[in-house]
């Protein structure tokens, strides 16, 4: 997900967003556990994104 596609989502949106992401993340955190998967770089871009609208949502609550 980019940057400007983040800045345009409202705050319930990026709360959604957030939930759906961190679920994912979970998910591929437990399949990589469990064998590897076959791109691993996807588990350090999904938590970026994890960050990115996570920094983005504190911005909009404030």
């Amino acid at each position: 997900m980019k940057q400007s596609e983040i800045l345009n989502l409202s705050a319930a949106e990026l709360q959604e967003k957030l939930s759906q992401l961190k679920k994912t993340y979970t998910d591929l955190k437990s399949a990589h556990t469990i064998s590897p998967i076959e791109n691993p770089l996807q588990i350090r871009t999904l938590r970026r994104t994890i960050a990115r609208v996570n920094t983005e949502l504190s911005k909009k609550l404030q």
